[in-house]
């Protein structure tokens, strides 16, 4: 299964490919369409005024924050500062003894 395969939901986190964005992490707040979806990390790209961006240049990754999820579905928005939370928990949990250049997978 390709990662272009897989649904991008709300709230979940994303490791950029492309851009000068490149290897940063941010959370999906909007879908646009089948390929693109709207990010926002917090802190460079506030939820005000999330970037758009094509799923191919993205990693999807198997994390979702219910946090974000939880209030983007209830009111719409989300604060930066969950944005920022969602990210570090995620690095904290799943990123932490990577040194540079090794690849999560293995």
């Amino acid at each position: 299964m390709k990662e272009s395969d897989t649904v991008p939901e709300i709230g979940q986190i994303v490791r950029n490919r492309r851009g000068r964005d490149a290897e940063q992490y941010s959370v999906i707040v909007g879908i646009v369409d089948e390929r693109y979806v709207f990010l926002a990390d917090g802190d460079k790209r506030k939820f005000d005024r999330p970037k758009r961006k094509n799923l191919a240049h993205l990693e999807l990754i198997e994390y979702i924050s219910p946090e974000v999820k939880r209030s983007l579905e209830e009111t719409g928005r989300v604060t930066n500062g969950k944005l920022r939370f969602a990210i570090s928990k995620y690095m904290n949990e799943h990123v932490i003894d990577l040194k540079e250049g090794e690849q999560v997978d293995g």
